[in-house]
């Protein structure tokens, strides 16, 4: 009991102090998942759009597949990607392997299959009715698409959302690719696993205090965006 309370005490402290360790984690996990979360965006919209729109046979395997990608293990990304970084990889040549660009390739991976499923889902409520019209307004078919896009831009939003929590709470991808280097790739998750596995719990739990606001805050947003749509 006294050691708990010790450990309650130490910790306030470290909440107290909030030093620019903590700052830095936290900045480093905002500035990977950003960038994981963008790139994931780019290749995810206009694919969701494609099989949102399309009429197809297999259609049903597409979705199956999508489905299990939203539970990929983070484990089994970083495994996979980290074969191809090494040097024996085929991507062993560009050296990437222990820096942040290693981690932001798993965490697409991992935030890409979330974006385009409810993306293409999306599409396939909304109306199709804006494609045509737009394009017999002289629209181009990009900008078409963007139009449908922006009618249901609450649930795209969403999408991010949900992606980029997915991403700044993993902590497989980041530990595996990234190796944990202070000020460089270490996340408020691997942060967490090398404070806990040192026995430094109080700091731990700080870091952990504050993932859990973060991703608290984030499903604050997700909560009023998809209370706007279904209201």
């Amino acid at each position: 009991m006294d050691e708990l309370t010790g450990q309650s005490v130490e910790t306030v402290g470290y909440l107290s102090m909030f030093n620019g360790d903590i700052l830095a984690l936290i900045g480093t996990s905002f500035n990977l998942s950003l960038w994981s979360t963008s790139i994931a965006a780019l290749i995810a919209f206009p694919l969701g759009v494609f099989i949102g729109l399309s009429e197809f046979k297999g259609r049903r395997t597409v979705d199956i597949i999508l489905n299990t990608l939203l539970f990929l293990p983070t484990v089994v990304v970083g495994h996979l990607v980290y074969m191809a970084l090494t040097r024996e990889g085929f991507l062993g040549d560009f050296q990437l392997l222990f820096t942040r660009p290693a981690i932001i390739i798993g965490q697409v991976i991992l935030a890409t299959p979330i974006i385009l499923t409810m993306v293409s889902n999306t599409v396939r409520l909304a109306d199709r009715r804006i494609i045509p019209t737009a394009l017999s307004m002289g629209a181009s078919r990009i900008r078409a698409y963007l139009l449908l896009l922006g009618e249901v831009r609450a649930l795209v939003v969403l999408s991010l959302l949900a992606a980029c929590g997915r991403v700044i709470s993993e902590v497989g991808v980041s530990m595996m690719l990234g190796g944990n280097i202070f000020g460089k790739t270490r996340t408020i998750t691997t942060g967490i696993a090398l404070l806990t596995s040192q026995g430094e719990f109080a700091q731990a739990t700080v870091l952990g205090l504050v993932l859990l606001v973060i991703v608290f805050g984030i499903n604050i947003v997700v909560y009023q965006a998809t209370h706007r749509v279904s209201a």
